[in-house]
């Protein structure tokens, strides 16, 4: 099977990176009898720089021509984060209706876990991240701007079939999983939108008798997160909770250098977006030490995706097996000081 691939190198470290995983992911798909066609776009910051807009005009439809986008980072000391996010991955998450984040933790062999006690298999999170509104919604506005009086307004948005969507997505993996789910909400505080977040949890909850569910407001959970990590399994939260408690949980397993996600579309006419947790990381840019792992299981997330799974197989267990090995290199956010070329050649090797 034959699959074209949009590659978004992006900025800072995702362009090392993607540069770097490259060649391994060719091999892998020649040796799994995969074709995959890349179609590399230089959207991102240098491009806002030199010509005021993140993507082309006619960008959105040059990605539905795709089976899948692969994206590396976004980021640049010289340009607001807001204008980053909303001229790039906000309009390819919405437009492209992406409204399913999955995002893993989970604590590999050999990987050290800033929490005391805790090893390899002793954590082993999914995150459902609503990915399209609530928080992220851009709806508000500002006014008075200068003035003692200026105010500003951000209001959260939640609809019926995007909540859903996340939710009935999240109880189909603890089917799969282990049968439990935690829903992270702040319904004491925010009694309209998370309320009716809550109320969509339990009639979704009615279609899975057997998944138990547990409720969290997001002030405990960010804690049990660290205190009792062990205990969840999957997780379902907002655009804005979800977004926090996944830079939490990567943290608890390792480093955010390992954690992948998924932006799933719905639709089937659109593709979906993998991408590594972590930023564009300009304090390390340029250096060679990137942790090229969260890519790397990024892709392997796709494969999967594309109905490869022997192929995001081979890649998950290579990456396993590497981190596993003492002898292996490793990045300096996992205790090495090996480089990112050389921890991309040693998995070559393995696979």
């Amino acid at each position: 099977m034959a699959y074209e691939i949009a590659l978004i190198p992006g900025d800072g470290i995702g362009q090392e990176v993607i540069e770097a995983v490259g060649p391994l992911v060719d091999d892998l798909a020649a040796s799994a009898g995969v074709g995959l066609e890349f179609t590399e776009l230089d959207w991102g910051s240098e491009r806002y720089l030199s010509e005021g807009a993140m993507m082309s005009d006619d960008g959105i439809d040059t990605l539905r021509a795709h089976d899948a986008i692969l994206l590396g980072a976004v980021g640049h000391p010289d340009v607001p984060d807001h204008v980053t996010l909303h001229g790039l991955m906000l309009p390819i998450r919405k437009r492209l209706n992406q409204q399913v984040c999955k995002r893993p933790a989970t604590l590999l062999e050999g990987v050290e876990s800033p929490l005391r006690g805790y090893g390899g298999g002793d954590v082993d999170i999914v995150v459902f991240r609503e990915n399209t509104e609530g928080e992220y919604a851009n709806v508000g506005g500002r006014e008075h701007r200068g003035f003692d009086h200026e105010v500003a307004v951000q209001s959260a948005v939640y609809t019926r079939q995007g909540t859903e969507a996340v939710v009935r997505a999240a109880f189909e993996a603890a089917v799969e999983r282990d049968e439990k789910l935690t829903n992270v909400t702040k319904s004491n505080a925010q009694a309209h939108g998370m309320v009716f977040w809550d109320e969509v949890v339990a009639e979704v909850s009615e279609d899975y008798p057997q998944v138990a569910v547990e409720r969290l407001l997001v002030d405990a959970a960010a804690m049990d997160f660290v205190r009792r990590p062990e205990e969840f399994d999957v997780v379902v939260a907002s655009n804005l909770f979800g977004d926090v408690l996944t830079d939490l949980g990567a943290i608890v397993t390792g480093s955010l250098g390992l954690a992948p996600s998924a932006n799933i579309a719905l639709d089937s006419d659109a593709p979906s977006m993998f991408e590594p947790v972590h930023g564009s990381a300009p304090d390390i840019a340029g250096q060679g030490i990137a942790n090229p792992l969260a890519t790397v299981r990024s892709v392997a997330m796709l494969f999967d995706h594309l109905g490869e799974s022997a192929a995001a197989t081979r890649l998950e267990d290579a990456v396993a097996t590497q981190l596993a090995d003492p002898g292996a290199p490793q990045t300096p956010d996992l205790g090495g000081d090996a480089g990112t070329e050389a921890v991309v050649a040693d998995l070559q090797d393995r696979l």
